[in-house]
């Protein structure tokens, strides 16, 4: 079997003077062999015990925005934290900064969809450090495949030496043996935002989605650099291109499952201590998505995989950095599936601890899913 990551619920201690409802968050068990002390000692050198079988019946989506790959690839970085003096609360040992690590402390997810990696879409030395960052480095690890979307719009990606915005989708690579999937971009999106991971047995469509930050700053026509309106408008236009698009799969029979940071927040469950109502766009956004991704009658009828699984349990996945963590908070990350993928969700969580962030501002997510058999519902 897989030995996927698991998450438990404990109760939380909540340590703020304000009195809120009693909660509980995902944390994961990083109960992998070696144990965490050997495990620090060996670095990024992997052992027999990373070699056991995979269930290859099951996916497991890992979502993460990054905020940055540079932290992740480069080997004299061993920790983000190892240059800070540990506080005496703090017992958990810092999680590497290292994509391999991450992917051998969760039980070798199937995908790994990373967001806001920050590469300039000329730069191939990056991408191919993070492809050697990905490899095994001994014989019989999982290996894995990296596959890049990034910014290509003239005009509304060109910060920061244009390294802004993308996704990186990495693959086990007998995942991609046995089901020989297609990886593909969409043509309504030039800043590197959405990439597509498709199978045609079983019929699956994986979306790595870094959705649009609304904000009130111009949004320009991608081929003449005219504004056209604000950060906003395009992002309610790219939920409609979203919803079109996941329907038109869903009709040719796909499954569609969507991972990523959605930068919404569903609903006052997901938010702490307050969910952001101002400016009021924020609100006609998460109106917005709520309506075509989970609308009964004009959406997708989608569901939430870490609803499904926890119900009404609080858990977050954006933890602003200068801030004592858990302080400030919001479930913006997502994992959505087609309603017909419903009796296929095996569990679903988020890897919410300080530990988890690492040098990022939001923590990981994950699903998972049984593709053994075909059973969906119609």
């Amino acid at each position: 079997m897989l030995p996927l990551a698991h998450c438990f619920n404990i109760p939380r201690r909540v340590r703020f003077k304000v009195k809120i409802p009693a909660q509980r968050i995902q944390l994961c068990n990083m109960s992998v062999s070696p144990p965490p002390l050997k495990r620090r000692r060996l670095g990024n050198n992997e052992t027999k015990s990373t070699t056991l079988p995979l269930d290859k019946d099951r996916i497991s989506v890992y979502s993460w925005n990054v905020n940055g790959i540079q932290p992740f690839i480069q080997k004299s970085i061993t920790s983000y934290f190892q240059s800070k003096k540990p506080s005496s609360k703090q017992s958990e040992t810092p999680a590497t900064a290292s994509l391999r690590d991450f992917l051998r402390r969760h039980g070798w997810p199937t995908i790994l969809c990373l967001q806001e990696v920050k590469i300039n879409p000329n730069d191939d030395a990056t991408k191919s450090a993070v492809r050697q960052a990905v490899k095994s480095n001994t014989e019989g690890g999982p290996d894995y495949e990296a596959h890049f979307c990034l910014p290509t719009d003239p005009h509304n990606a060109r910060g920061f030496g244009r390294k802004v915005y993308g996704v990186c989708t990495i693959i086990r690579k007998d995942f991609i043996t046995n089901h020989q999937p297609k990886v593909r971009s969409v043509d309504w999106d030039l800043e590197g935002r959405i990439q597509i991971v498709e199978t045609q047995d079983p019929k699956l469509s994986i979306w790595n989605i870094y959705a649009v930050n609304g904000t009130d700053n111009p949004y320009k026509d991608s081929n003449t650099g005219a504004v056209v309106g604000t950060r906003h408008d395009r992002k309610l236009a790219v939920h409609k291109h979203m919803l079109d698009e996941a329907k038109s799969l869903e009709s040719q029979g796909y499954g569609v499952i969507l991972a990523g940071d959605m930068n919404i927040a569903r609903s006052q469950l997901d938010g702490y201590p307050n969910l952001r109502t101002s400016p009021q766009q924020h609100v006609i956004n998460r109106a917005d998505f709520n309506k075509k991704f989970f609308d009964a009658e004009e959406g997708l009828k989608a569901i939430d995989t870490y609803r499904h699984s926890h119900g009404d349990e609080r858990g977050y996945t954006y933890y602003p950095r200068g801030r004592k963590f858990g302080s400030s908070c919001d479930r913006v990350d997502l994992i959505i599936c087609s309603g017909s993928l419903e009796k296929q969700i095996v569990d679903a969580g988020v890897c919410a601890t300080e530990k988890e962030r690492g040098p990022s501002d939001h923590v990981p997510l994950f699903a998972t899913f049984d593709i053994g058999q075909d059973d969906r519902t119609t």
